[in-house]
């Protein structure tokens, strides 16, 4: 269990899947963030299929945004997931390489956190580049602002590189 806030914070975060049952892995991990004391999802975006991003030559991901209700810390959320992509048997391969599952923390409020190790850094640093983490987030939280840029989610998302990308896939996910 994590450590608590004093209070509920939004925060939204980016699940993707392209080893082994993609939707399975997606569907695994909304549980168990669900399930998570002190945290709870709001909001599921429309799930996508998307090319890889990085490192190409790999299968497609599976891609979902989520929003969540947490009175847990910035670094317990992240060890939260952590421990979430280790159930779910996520093994550690190359940077960007293909995964059974990913969740990465975008937004949490409008916190920033740019400490000295890439561990944690919120926003997500690289999240403004990424039609497959803008696009779907756009949906769920099209309004919010990013902290840094303070340009709107859907702005960054209808101006983002790969849009050509990012399909709509027929599956959707809930709690």
């Amino acid at each position: 269990m994590g450590t608590p806030v004093t209070q509920q914070v939004n925060a939204y975060l980016s699940l993707g899947s392209n080893l082994g049952d993609r939707a399975g892995n997606i569907r695994q991990a909304l549980a168990f963030l669900d399930s998570e004391p002190n945290l709870s999802v709001v909001a599921v975006s429309s799930t996508y299929e998307t090319k890889p991003w990085g490192l190409l030559d790999q299968p497609n991901f599976l891609n979902i945004a989520v929003g969540v209700q947490t009175s847990l810390e910035p670094a317990t959320l992240l060890d939260v997931a952590k421990g979430i992509e280790q159930e779910i048997g996520r093994i550690p391969t190359v940077r960007y390489g293909p995964r059974s599952i990913d969740i990465d923390i975008l937004l949490y409020g409008d916190l920033v956190i740019d400490w000295s190790t890439p561990d944690l850094q919120i926003p997500h640093p690289r999240m403004r580049e990424r039609a497959f983490v803008l696009v779907p987030l756009a949906e769920i939280a099209g309004a919010l602002l990013h902290p840094i840029s303070n340009s709107q989610i859907a702005d960054l998302a209808a101006s983002v590189d790969g849009l050509d990308g990012v399909t709509l896939w027929p599956e959707t996910f809930q709690v």
